[in-house]
């Protein structure tokens, strides 16, 4: 069930979880381990703040001061005797007391109050309590007895020497420490175990990804947790019956091919038997267009399914296209930048898409651009030429089997209809892309980007 807010507030939601969310499975599921931990640290260090650690503070610093207001009593009521009671004071309760009169008590105030209140803060809350007609302070220094502390009262200054071990729990750190390391523990135990299960992932995406490019990685094997290893096995079962099928339909268009070939041979030998005429010379022409035709079909349907991927230099396929047009009628134009231009294909079904764009460019038009591009996410080519171009209607539609823009299929105004619609099927085949587009030159655009 989903709860529905306004949508301004849903909007700020979701522009939210578009910005701060990571992006990666891997940290989104390290964020939620990250964020319940860090919650659990707080709530449980302010518990014990609040709890333990605070009541034995207070019931410190409350005992301590009752021990000053019980040595400060005793002081008042034998000033003679004053030497014994610090004595009993060092003795029974390990402070160190002096006591100076309204004369003297100026010259031994010159300290300054360094306090530190996580330290400090209880007994110098219990030292207004009890004594709250005089005025103390406290000074933290070194040393074994490390803290002072100072009461001013109408009659005198008591200054006490003892330590604040006597006031403050140091299990505070140790307790800290312990959550801390633990937590950290358990921060990279999760880590650990989950980049093998986030790797697997990733490796299956990474073998989807080249399936879609053409490339069969036979060594992969899935692993990880169960639902990662069924979700690889299905992406194994589905790539066989993928290249299954291909096969199975490469075989029985072989066999079409086989079938037809024989009855056109045929029909050519007895036509060319006839006498010549107006009505031969069509019959041969229509001849000629079916076997065109079927050529152009049957690599269309079979594609390059048999070639093995590997590493193409797309800067030398390209210049050597272009160079079989050179003594086109035609003016062109090719660059290209100094970045990586190899990419991993099957370098024939690749040439063959490119030269079919390249010679419908030479076929319309008398200029023509070629340029290629690439960057660390993909290869661009881009083929611009100044001829006609093709109606903004109709682009998607001149990649469909055997369709023409022209109402004939003359073959001397073009082909059967399929150069576009195999160019496309390769490189989709690569995990790429083409677009038909207007040419500054004033002519169509054609740009195939591939991913490397």
């Amino acid at each position: 069930m989903r709860l529905k807010f306004p949508e301004k507030i849903d909007n700020t939601l979701r522009y939210l979880k578009l910005k701060l969310l990571p992006k990666t499975l891997f940290f989104r599921t390290m964020l939620l381990i990250f964020i319940p931990l860090i919650v659990v640290q707080v709530v449980s260090i302010v518990a014990f703040f609040d709890g333990s650690w605070g009541r034995v503070g207070r019931r410190l610093s409350t005992n301590l001061t009752s021990e000053m207001a019980f040595v400060m009593q005793l002081a008042e009521k034998n000033p003679a005797d004053i030497e014994y009671v610090k004595s009993l004071a060092s003795k029974i309760f390990d402070l160190d007391v002096d006591y100076y009169g309204n004369d003297e008590k100026h010259t031994v105030m010159n300290k300054v109050n360094r306090t530190n209140k996580m330290v400090t803060g209880f007994l110098e809350d219990s030292l207004r309590r009890e004594f709250p007609n005089a005025v103390s302070s406290i000074y933290l220094g070194k040393g074994e007895k490390n803290m002072m502390v100072f009461v001013d009262t109408q009659d005198g200054l008591f200054k006490f020497t003892t330590t604040s071990k006597n006031i403050f729990s140091t299990s505070i750190f140790g307790f800290v420490a312990w959550m801390i390391g633990t937590s950290l523990l358990l921060f990279v135990v999760a880590a650990l175990f989950l980049r093998i299960q986030v790797r697997s992932i990733a490796e299956l995406a990474k073998v989807a990804e080249d399936f879609g490019k053409g490339i069969d990685n036979k060594d992969f094997k899935p692993y990880g947790s169960v639902e990662v290893r069924r979700a690889g096995i299905a992406f194994t079962k589905m790539k066989e019956r993928i290249q299954r099928q291909i096969t199975e339909r490469t075989q029985m268009l072989a066999g079409v091919s086989h079938d037809l070939r024989t009855p056109l041979t045929r029909m050519k030998l007895q036509t060319a038997m006839l006498p010549d005429s107006q009505d031969k010379e069509d019959f041969l022409q229509d001849i000629s267009e079916m076997e065109k035709m079927l050529d152009g079909y049957l690599s269309f349907v079979s594609g390059e399914g048999g070639e093995k991927s590997s590493f193409v230099d797309m800067n030398e396929m390209i210049l050597s296209i272009i160079n079989k047009f050179r003594n086109k009628k035609a003016l062109i134009r090719y660059t290209t930048n100094d970045q990586v231009s190899a990419i991993q294909g099957r370098e024939q079904a690749l040439k063959r898409a490119v030269t079919n764009v390249i010679s419908n460019a030479f076929r319309y038009g008398k200029t023509i651009a070629v340029d290629l591009e690439s960057n660390n996410n993909k290869l661009e080519i881009t083929i611009d030429d100044d001829g006609p171009g093709i109606p903004e209607d109709k682009r998607e539609d001149v990649f469909k089997a055997f369709y023409r823009i022209e109402g004939s299929r003359n073959k001397e105004t073009g082909g059967v209809g399929l150069g576009l619609s195999i160019a496309k099927d390769v490189i989709t085949s690569h995990g790429g892309k083409i677009e038909l587009t207007d040419s500054p030159l004033g002519g169509l655009r054609v740009l195939i980007s591939i991913p490397l």
